[in-house]
């Protein structure tokens, strides 16, 4: 039985590939394999990265990291070469007409041969050129397999569009309304420069939406009449009060939509998937249930690290109806299932049961005590005292150096308290409880650095005086007392790996401008540039003389340039804030073109975009948590999916025989470890534990327990209706082609 078509099928099903990718042959199958393992993912990544990282040795370089010609053009020809050989590699897999409906793979195909013809180009004629399309490289890298979490961004980016767009052109709408209504108002007066034109109008009252402007766009002609103080406060609460709430609001129901919508295809997905496995492991004997033996063989393709215990377990534990073959009603709960974690339970409470009856009776009051509610508060006391001391001592601070000499006595009994306190919980649960919570690890941490730093200050070690500043750090556990801000901060943790992919998503975005502004804008500012705008004083670097004295005025906005990839980033960083970014925009404008101006101004709305997208998520996902607390209040404490499966004796020797057929001996003695471990506590039985964190889509499974009901539902509909069709596409095409992957794994062996 071909088991390994039965583990794709899963591994698709989890990673939510598409079926129609699914390797039709045994030349696809071997392409396949090597398109799928960690060594090729880390080769996509690499060439990737080194794509990216050229910009930084390209012209206009990082001044330390400045390459030739040739040796840069050579890497990125080298880098090409890899991606070509991963296109190939896919092609053989899906093959030809499948690689050409795939429409991320053919762009990316696109993408490389332009950077292939323009690296030859640059490598011919030994210079460089304008290339703008250098932006295009971060397409290799969002196709990389590690990158899943950015290509789910993109496309939940994408289709929140449409609706964005429409309020967008309401915002713009109004926009211009009120510039042409501002330059009718405001343009006899010669002394505001912010409305003598239409186009100064529509580019001030952009800027006015952030507000980076205000009141400066407003004074010239206020100053003239007070009055006109209403088409201001107008704009405002229409634009920025009402409009920009309202896009909020619009993509926030959006994406919630998007994000149910992306669940249920998943979810559904899965079950396909499981399906499609299903049929690959039953037997024309057995066509009722996957016997151990297929599903034991099936997890060594899926799970080629799990042990032969921890396969068992997996069976045991997804075989709810206690019978020797798993029905396809059990088999969908596998993917809730194979992740488990598995660990015999201790037959002792404490660590400390076995120990003598004095040790036990010290070591069992100081479990009391660290368990207790008046321990637990008289630490959160000590942390608030603690805190309030360091404000007070940094308050008490003067400019210079911060960091004495001599030892503070009070970092010293407050350490010494954290330590007491380290030491009897250590004592109390044991290292192996107390390293197992969160918190406990995160108080384990900041006392140590703590340490560290006592050192530091007790040694003299300069270098390593920053490690005193983490200090503040133990304020976080007054988090704890409080259900909201516990409800806050393990929101905060469980979104960390999707806003890590959020930031790499907008970090795209900036590699993309940067290039761009690279190629338009580099060596345009510099000191005292910019003398014919009205942000001259900004960019202006002058010495004179007053007295005896020398004054250097300095205006510092000639560093946010476009001159390397390094300072490109930053300038966007600091455009993306919007205070004082019109300066920015203004200074270039003035050395180049008006039309320089539409690239600040897409940016603003790009990053508005994307950012709108990061609190719409940070909105769904702690609304959501709340939703999910107030629904389940009976589990506050959530200490994730638990699982308790108990293993005979006997079950273990039954097992034993059936590798003891096949001659795994490996096998055999994994699982006379566990006869001779019964055995030696005098055991009929282990009872084991499997644990996993729990997931966004746990929480959802049981958020929409009701409608995935009806989902399934309507799901084996649809199946139904097309299983008529299936058959008769594969009753005409079986004359004409021969036995492919799948039919060959339905063959009993």
């Amino acid at each position: 039985m071909n088991y390994q078509e039965a583990a794709i099928y899963l591994q698709e099903g989890e990673n939510n590939d598409k079926f129609f990718t699914h390797p039709k042959n045994a030349k696809a199958l071997a392409a396949y394999l090597f398109a799928h393992n960690h060594l090729f993912y880390l080769m996509e990544l690499s060439a990737a990265l080194l794509l990216l990282l050229l910009s930084l040795c390209e012209a206009p370089a990082v001044p330390m990291l400045r390459l030739g010609i040739f040796v840069h053009a050579t890497l990125e020809l080298f880098a090409l070469m890899v991606v070509v050989f991963e296109l190939s590699m896919k092609m053989r897999w899906l093959g030809f007409h499948t690689f050409i409906r795939h429409k991320r793979t053919m762009v990316k195909t696109c993408v490389l041969l332009v950077q292939f013809i323009e690296a030859i180009v640059v490598l011919v004629r030994q210079t460089s050129h304008v290339r703008i399309t250098r932006a295009l490289r971060c397409i290799f890298l969002v196709d990389c397999r590690y990158c899943g979490a950015v290509r789910r961004n993109l496309r939940q980016i994408f289709q929140s569009l449409p609706p964005f767009i429409d309020i967008l052109l309401l915002l713009l709408f109004f926009m211009v309304i009120f510039a042409i209504l501002g330059f009718y108002l405001f343009s006899p007066n010669h002394s505001d420069p912010y409305f003598n034109t239409l186009e100064n109008s529509l580019v001030n009252l952009f800027v006015l939406l952030t507000t980076s402007n205000f009141p400066d766009v407003m004074m010239p002609s206020y100053a003239r009449n007070p009055w006109s103080c209403v088409f201001f406060i107008v704009y405002l609460s229409i634009e920025l009060y009402f409009i920009m709430n309202l896009l909020l609001a619009v993509v926030f129901d959006t994406f919630n939509d998007i994000e149910k919508r992306k669940f249920k295809s998943l979810l559904l997905h899965k079950r396909t998937a499981i399906q499609h496995a299903y049929r690959l492991l039953i037997t024309k004997q057995r066509p009722s249930g996957i016997s151990f033996r297929h599903f034991e063989g099936l997890l060594r393709f899926y799970k080629p690290r799990m042990c032969t215990r921890e396969r068992y377990l997996t069976f045991k534990a997804l075989n709810q109806s206690n019978t020797p073959l798993l029905s396809l009603k059990d088999f969908y709960n596998f993917y809730e299932v194979v992740g488990l974690k598995w660990k015999a339970k201790r037959n002792r409470e404490h660590w400390f049961d076995d120990l003598p009856r004095t040790a036990f009776l010290i070591f069992k009051g100081i479990n009391i005590l660290v368990n207790s509610h008046v321990f637990q508060y008289t630490m959160y006391t000590v942390v608030a005292v603690n805190g309030i001391w360091i404000l007070v001592e940094t308050f008490m601070l003067q400019g210079g150096n911060f960091f004495s000499r001599n030892v503070p006595w009070s970092y010293i009994v407050f350490l010494t308290i954290y330590g007491v306190e380290l030491l009897l919980k250590t004592t109390g649960l044991g290292p192996v409880e107390y390293l197992s919570s969160g918190w406990n690890l995160f108080d384990f941490s900041v006392t140590l650095f703590a340490f560290l730093g006592l050192m530091a200050l007790a040694f003299n070690m300069e270098p390593f005086y920053f490690i005193v500043v983490l200090r503040p750090l133990q304020l976080l556990r007054l988090f704890k007392l409080k259900k909201r801000y516990r409800n806050v901060l393990d929101t905060m943790f469980e979104l960390f790996p999707r806003m890590a992919s959020l930031g790499l998503t907008l970090l795209i975005f900036y590699y993309c401008f940067a290039i761009v502004g690279m190629e338009f804008f580099a060596g345009v500012v510099y000191p005292n540039c910019c003398n014919t705008s009205t942000v001259a004083d900004s960019y202006r670097w002058v010495n004179h003389t007053v007295g005896n004295k020398t004054v250097v005025e300095e205006g510092y906005y000639y560093l946010n340039n476009f001159d390397n990839i390094l300072n490109s980033f930053v300038t966007l960083f600091e455009l993306t804030v919007v205070n004082d970014w019109y300066i920015i925009m203004e200074g270039v404008t003035s050395e180049t073109t008006h039309w320089s101006r539409l690239y600040f101004m897409i940016f603003y709305i790009v990053t508005m975009v994307v950012m709108t997208i990061i609190v719409a998520f940070i909105l769904e996902a702690f609304v959501f948590r709340m939703n999910y607390t107030r629904k389940n209040q009976d589990s506050e404490e959530d200490n994730g999916i638990v699982l308790e499966k108990e293993i005979s004796k006997e079950e273990v020797i039954g097992i034993m025989e059936l590798y003891k057929r096949s001659s795994a001996a490996t096998e055999i003695s994994q699982l006379q470890k566990i006869v001779l471990q019964m055995d030696k506590h005098g055991q009929v039985s282990t009872l084991f534990l499997g644990r996993r964190s729990r997931t966004k889509s746990d929480l959802s499974m049981k958020m929409y327990e009701e409608e995935i009901q009806e989902w399934y539902e309507e799901h084996s509909r649809k199946e139904e209706s097309q299983i008529p069709l299936q058959e008769s596409a594969s009753a005409s095409q079986s004359s004409l082609k021969p036995l492919s992957l799948r039919q060959r794994s339905q063959t009993v062996i």
